[in-house]
């Protein structure tokens, strides 16, 4: 089973703060000899493909790293412009990872936005007053669970479909959140939660959920 990451929203809707921790295993690498036999473009200061499908290679995916180095965007590790480096046939051969974009810091900051903005709407929706809005989005490769506080903070976890015990996950973070962050002199509320042990505690608190699913009451 697998957490793939956790956000944290403040009441307002704002991104304090967010951790990737798994990325599904949609990624691939293949050696290339020049030529390129793909066609890739750049969107958004990143370069997909835009034509031709190979080895779990599909258009819309992005060029994620080349030679083991991660891209910046656009360019390379050293600053150079991906598609002028892959137009060199004296760069190659050379190694390349494809896989989804991965999202931007704003993306991220958007998305979580606009959550809130849908979860508000679900409980306005509700024929029945009081909703606690929305608690779990489903799809068949990923679930959106949600807990909110009652001072408005919400906390929510992307996991894998089958993974359990995420309801338990939930109030453990918030459990962490108040440990470390509330209780952080200089941390202040609504703002970006920066605490070293908030990190480690919820990442063993992942390491535990991915294994057991569960936590019992010394955990």
């Amino acid at each position: 089973m697998a957490i793939f990451s956790v956000y944290v929203v403040n009441k307002a809707g704002g991104l304090i703060y967010q951790l990737d921790n798994q990325s599904p295993r949609s990624e691939t690498e293949k050696t290339f000899s020049f030529p390129l036999d793909l066609v890739l473009k750049v969107h958004d200061e990143r370069v997909l493909v835009s034509f031709g499908q190979r080895d779990g290679i599909k258009v819309g995916h992005a060029v994620l790293s080349i030679n083991g180095i991660d891209l910046n965007g656009r360019y390379t590790g050293d600053g150079k412009e991906v598609l002028e480096y892959l137009g060199n046939p004296s760069n190659y051969p050379l190694s390349i990872r494809f896989g989804r974009p991965r999202l931007t810091s704003n993306e991220k900051l958007m998305l979580a936005s606009m959550f809130h903005s849908l979860f508000a709407i679900g409980s306005q929706l509700s024929p029945e007053p009081g909703s606690s809005g929305i608690e779990l989005l489903e799809t068949d490769t990923f679930k959106l669970h949600c807990f909110q506080t009652l001072t408005g903070i919400k906390f929510m976890v992307l996991s894998d479909p089958r993974q359990a015990g995420v309801d338990a996950l939930l109030r453990k973070i918030y459990e962490l959140y108040s440990d470390y962050a509330l209780k952080n002199p200089f941390y202040s509320l609504e703002m970006p939660i920066r605490c070293e042990l908030f990190d480690q505690n919820l990442r063993s608190a992942l390491e535990v959920a991915e294994k057991a699913g569960t936590f019992g009451p010394s955990s």
